[in-house]
Formats: C-alpha cells, sequence, structure tokens
C-alpha cells in the first residue's frame, strides 16, 4: 500500500485522489463517498480497508487522515435518492462529487471496485482498491466514519431499528423490526421490496 499510489505519478501527474463509498448494502439510510489526496511523503501503516478496522481505530485515523490530506471531501447521497436512480449510480455519483470538491484538483482518481465515472482527469478503477491504495483505504474510513456517524444519530430518532448497532445493514434484528414495526422514512423502498415479498406482505408499511 505504501507504493501503490506513488506508480501513478510522473512529470504531467502530480496529484492522485482516491476514492470510496460507505453504505452500498444497507437497507436504509444513505451512500456516503469521499476522496482524498495526500502529499507524496504521508504514510501511516495503520491505514488499510475500513471494513478490517475497528471502530475505534478509524476514528481515530479519521482526524490523522483529515490532518495530513491535501485535501479530502465527502457526499451525502439519501435513500431517496438511491431508489430513483439505483445504488450503483448513486455510489459513483457521490465519488464524482466528492472529486469535485476537492480544493486540489487530481491529475488521476482511483476508484475502488470495477465501476468509474467521466471527469476531465483520468479515472483508473481498482478492484479491491481499498486494500492496494492508501488513498482509496483512506476516502474508505473518511465515508465509513461519517455514515455511522449519522445512522447513530438517526438511531435515537428511530429506535426500533437497532442502527446504532447495524448501521442499517441487513441483520436478522434488522429485518425482524421492519416487518414487526413497519418501515420509515429513512428506509430504502427498493431494498425492502423482496423482503416484504418474501414475508407475504404485499406492500411496504410505513411509519412516521
Amino acid at each position: 500500500m505504501k507504493n501503490f499510489d506513488k506508480k501513478y505519478l510522473s512529470a504531467k501527474v502530480k496529484y492522485i485522489a482516491g476514492t470510496d463509498e460507505a453504505g452500498r448494502g444497507p437497507l436504509a439510510g444513505p451512500v456516503v463517498a469521499a476522496a482524498v489526496i495526500f502529499p507524496h511523503d504521508f504514510y501511516d501503516d495503520r491505514i488499510n480497508d475500513s471494513k478490517k478496522l475497528s471502530a475505534s481505530l478509524r476514528e481515530e485515523l479519521y482526524g490523522v487522515i483529515r490532518k495530513n490530506a491535501l485535501a479530502y471531501a465527502y457526499t451525502i447521497i439519501s435513500q431517496n435518492k438511491i431508489d430513483q436512480i439505483n445504488i450503483l449510480k448513486a455510489s459513483l455519483l457521490a465519488m464524482k462529487r466528492s472529486v469535485e470538491k476537492l480544493k486540489v484538483q487530481p491529475q488521476i482518481i482511483l476508484v475502488d471496485g470495477n465501476k468509474s465515472f467521466s471527469y476531465d482527469a483520468q479515472v483508473i478503477p481498482i478492484i479491491k482498491g481499498d486494500s492496494k491504495s492508501l488513498s482509496i483505504a483512506s476516502a474508505s474510513i473518511i465515508a465509513k466514519v461519517v455514515r455511522d456517524k449519522i445512522m447513530m444519530k438517526l438511531a435515537l430518532e428511530y429506535p426500533y431499528y437497532g442502527w446504532e448497532r447495524n448501521k442499517g445493514y441487513p441483520t436478522k434484528e434488522h429485518i425482524e423490526a421492519v416487518l414487526k414495526y413497519g418501515a420509515c422514512k429513512i428506509h430504502r423502498k427498493t431494498f425492502l421490496a423482496k423482503i416484504f415479498e418474501r414475508a407475504n406482505q404485499t406492500e411496504l408499511t410505513f411509519n412516521d
């Protein structure tokens, strides 16, 4: 990971941004993406795919990344927009907007996964990039911490679903709560359709 991003540097490439998202799989809440650019001499060997880190270490590294990055930004795409355009398009849109927000614009953008978006700079998809690229891994941490904070706050407003524990992901606890209490306006309607169908409920029940 230490030298992965650096191999893209050249006389024409001074800045490399990594971008990633958090929240593609949950039944509720937004998808959040982030983008990060580091100075060439920065490295912290604790930075890794956010899913491989403890919550406390993610929080610590969130501060380290923000302090040391040349530029970072994040974007939140609501559950309503996800339902409107689908989660893949929402994720790519969030990543693109995050890059657009950077106060330093990169010549190369490294995107986690096998999809990309159009941009004035070169965009390179990296499969399992959050385990290879320092900037992508850092973006994954920023996105994950921001999204988790959102879901913890929403858990206070909607206490039935256990979001303080599952962050909106389709755990047994979460699914059982949706079937028992109905869905709320924070849920992704398109994600719940199959769950209600399997439970022989013909339509979504929303309780706000």
